[in-house]
């Protein structure tokens, strides 16, 4: 067993209480005031961005002496960024500032305890009969080394009942994060203080809730807030804005595919901060320490949103056996589409009803920051009974005159024409691919299949397709798109050429 267990198993702290010089009750908090939580703290607003930071900002009414003096601020964030802080107060200035953060724990207690004599208490598990030796901590290292009397003992975790008694805490070990700083004033008196810092250990993200209605092709959507606190320190009766959106300094990560087909272009009515939007929690709020909270921001009904299969297919590929589809969730967050506002990044889990009107989960999908008017189309899964199977039916290479045969149907996407002074070798390919689809279901299905892999590079951007058995639609230089019909419980086969350089 580790040192760590060991001490947690066999350590207890027996010690007067000792309070911290500056603490002073909290403001009115949620609750009577018989349970209302003891904290140093005083009027604290918090302000979550989604990277793990916070601004935290704390008005406390203190009694400050003239000239100089010491002030302790206890209930801090353990995470607090000390070179962040910012301090005001009338007739005051800050000499200089300290942090305490090693907090009073077991393990803290014992390597602080290093040369020090602490008392061992042994219980008799027979007899229940006490002793008490008085034993030297050497080190904790591995383990615990007690020097006793004239021998040399390890604390082991060995079943019997041992307690590890402490004539006093150190005095560099806290019991709650503290904040101490020297000040000087021109006059004494009891006045409003104000801490500003941040902190990490604060964040939050957005999870949404989605019943989808595939009869009425509709969803309703539900928002919540999921706020979490690692900062070692509860925020009691906190005024709290989030914001959504990556200040610099942090980043939220790539979410990679995050559905979104259009960016939208309407601007949504929440309040800003300069680039992002703020989504103020409506009233005080608690947040306790190692606390998951969820608060509700968004409860929309009947958003129309319609079910794509869809299947990508890259350059010349081959499968060896059909491949199921992906099955999607279409919706737009446009004001006249019902939603009509902008999601902060987070993840969307879809429920829908099963023939007995009970809601079963269908899938999640992460999405980034949404501006509201966005074409959504979100994966939730593969499609049991519908695939897709894509094969180079034929490739073979072509003459130049073949090749410029061809050229009415170059496709293009409005590109302005370059002239290019080195030329790649002329070798020109043929090639047919043939996409085989098949639909178990009792309904007739469309699939949206799409072709990538056409855009390589300025000497390859040339290319043509000479025949498909479905008009496609140029999404872009690198893909086309084709809405192939499957009738139900069939099979549709198509086929299409392309002449390409490469």
């Amino acid at each position: 067993m580790n040192n760590r267990a060991i001490i947690g198993a066999c350590v207890s702290l027996v010690v007067l209480a000792a309070s911290g010089a500056g603490a002073q009750n909290a403001p009115a908090a949620e609750g009577s005031a018989e349970t209302a939580p003891q904290t140093a703290q005083g009027d604290v607003a918090i302000t979550i961005y989604n990277n793990n930071l916070a601004l935290v900002q704390d008005v406390r009414q203190l009694s400050i002496a003239q000239g100089r003096s010491r002030v302790e601020f206890p209930d801090v964030s353990a995470q607090i960024r000390p070179q962040t802080l910012s301090f005001a107060a009338a007739n005051t200035a800050i000499i200089e500032q300290n942090f305490d953060y090693d907090l009073l724990t077991p393990e803290k207690l014992m390597e602080k305890a290093v040369g020090q004599t602490v008392t061992l208490l042994r219980t008799n598990p027979g007899t229940g009969a006490e002793t008490r030796e008085r034993a030297k901590v050497l080190s904790v290292a591995g383990g615990t080394v007690l020097q006793i009397g004239d021998r040399i003992e390890v604390l082991r975790d060995d079943g019997l009942p041992v307690r590890v008694i402490f004539d006093r805490v150190p005095p560099n070990l806290r019991a709650r994060p503290t904040l101490s700083v020297n000040l000087t004033s021109t006059r004494a008196g009891t006045r409003p203080v104000q801490l500003r810092y941040l902190t990490g250990g604060l964040g939050w993200s957005a999870d949404y809730v989605a019943l989808y209605n595939e009869k009425g092709g509709t969803i309703d959507m539900q928002g919540w807030v999921t706020l979490t606190n690692n900062t070692g320190t509860t925020f009691h009766n906190a005024d709290t804005v989030l914001v959504a959106g990556d200040p610099n300094g942090g980043g939220r990560g790539s979410y990679g595919d995050r559905g979104t087909v259009r960016a939208g272009t309407q601007a949504a009515s929440r309040e800003r901060l300069g680039d992002f939007y703020l989504y103020p929690i409506s009233a005080r709020t608690t947040i306790a320490n190692a606390q998951t909270k969820q608060v509700s921001f968004l409860d929309v009904q009947a958003v129309p949103a319609r079910k794509i299969y869809a299947r990508e297919i890259y350059w010349q590929q081959n499968d060896d056996q059909p491949r199921n589809v992906e099955s999607r969730i279409a919706f737009s967050t446009a004001r006249d589409q019902g939603l009509g506002d902008a999601l902060p990044a987070g993840t969307v889990r879809f429920y829908q009803r099963d023939a007995e009107g009970t809601p079963q989960f269908i899938g999640e999908k992460d999405i980034g920051h949404t501006p509201m008017g966005s074409d959504l189309s979100l994966m939730t899964g593969e499609a049991f009974d519908i695939t897709v199977k894509a094969e180079v039916e034929k490739r073979e290479t072509i003459t130049s005159a073949e090749w410029e045969k061809s050229a009415r149907w170059r496709v293009t996407d409005g590109a302005q024409t370059r002239t290019i002074t080195l030329e790649r070798p002329k070798t020109y390919y043929r090639t047919v691919m043939r996409y085989t689809l098949t639909n178990a279901k009792k309904e007739p299905i469309e699939v949206q299949l799409t072709q990538t892999g056409l855009g390589r590079s300025w000497w390859a951007d040339d290319f043509r397709i000479t025949a498909e058995d479905i008009k496609g639609e140029q999404i872009n230089v690198d893909r086309r798109r084709y809405n192939i019909p499957v009738p139900a419980e069939g099979e549709r086969v198509i086929r299409v050429t392309y002449e390409t350089r490469y």
